[in-house]
């Protein structure tokens, strides 16, 4: 593939660029993936597409280079699997990504953390995994037995799709996230048989992903993240919308006001204070805040519908 005229195309800033048509982006993802595009275009075209922003076709089209290389994994019989997304970790609050995995496992609910973490800023999410005894799978058919035995299995992205995991590290070279970051969000290990949970960080990509997954099809649900993580804001819960094959609906509306702290939520807990939260929400000991539960309710619908 020659570069220089896609480079031409996306390159000219956000108001002259020109988006590519679905195959041409499905064509230069998969070249991404491969690791065929020379250093110097590939930084080209990264941050000409962080300036001008992805269209919905172009992201259809990087998602088909991703489904075409992604390792599946098998889920058992039952519902559907949800997959959720981990590539921030906290930095203020409880991180209650691993709560959400948890209680929907206990639904019987098979559920598929994948993710990836280098923020030296911010605390792991598979260090608060490995607290919880969750150890990351060796590879997609090791994933897969999790989830056949205790409906909860956790894997690092470069199992699934080692060409992402090179293109996401190459944000502490850059400094800035890229088209990569966005991807992930949306990986699918389980095709026809997943509920993707997208949650985003700026208000415009909640836009941008809504008319993704209105074209792409499939079961999701789309939220705006608490620190870029997968779960509803304790605080205030924000707008839940769920996708079943192209149709979308509001499954719960935004709170109104403010979003004070809770005192049973303490603010940067350690590892091992955010592990004990989150034991103590599952015995009972503490209540579970209920945008999660309204959350982990709609997502078993989904899986089960």
């Amino acid at each position: 593939m020659n570069y220089g005229p896609i480079i031409k195309e996306i390159g000219r800033g956000a108001k002259g660029s020109r988006p590519l048509d679905t195959a041409t982006a499905a064509a230069l993802f998969g070249d991404v993936l491969d690791g065929r595009v020379p250093g110097l275009e590939l930084g080209a075209i990264l941050i000409a597409l962080r300036i001008k922003s992805e269209t919905r076709d172009e992201l259809l089209g990087f998602k088909q280079a991703m489904d075409a290389r992604v390792a599946r994994v098998e889920v058992p019989a039952g519902p559907r699997c949800v997959v959720l997304p981990t590539y921030n970790g906290a930095r203020r609050q409880a991180n209650l990504m691993p709560l959400v995995a948890m209680l929907l496992a206990r639904e019987g609910v098979p559920v598929l953390i994948q993710g990836r973490h280098d923020f030296e800023t911010r605390v792991s999410p598979f260090d608060l995994l490995a607290e919880l005894d969750l150890v990351p799978a060796a590879d997609a058919p090791s994933a897969a037995a999790q989830l056949a035995t205790g409906r909860l299995a956790c894997i690092a992205v470069d199992k699934l799709l080692p060409g992402l995991d090179a293109l996401l590290a190459l944000r502490l070279r850059l400094g800035v996230r890229a088209s990569g970051h966005t991807m992930a969000k949306l990986l699918d290990p389980c095709p026809g048989r997943s509920v993707r949970v997208v949650a985003v960080t700026h208000p415009e990509y909640l836009v941008r992903m809504d008319e993704f997954l209105r074209a792409d099809g499939g079961r999701a649900l789309l939220l705006r993240g608490t620190e870029g993580e997968i779960y509803a804001n304790p605080r205030r819960c924000p707008e839940l919308k769920t996708y079943a094959d192209g149709a979308a609906r509001i499954a719960a509306a935004a709170e109104e006001g403010g979003a004070p702290p809770l005192a049973e939520l303490p603010d940067a807990p350690s590892v091992a204070d955010n592990a004990a939260l989150i034991r103590a929400m599952l015995a009972g000991e503490a209540p579970v805040p209920a945008p999660i539960v309204t959350q982990v309710a709609i997502l078993a619908e989904l899986a089960r519908g």
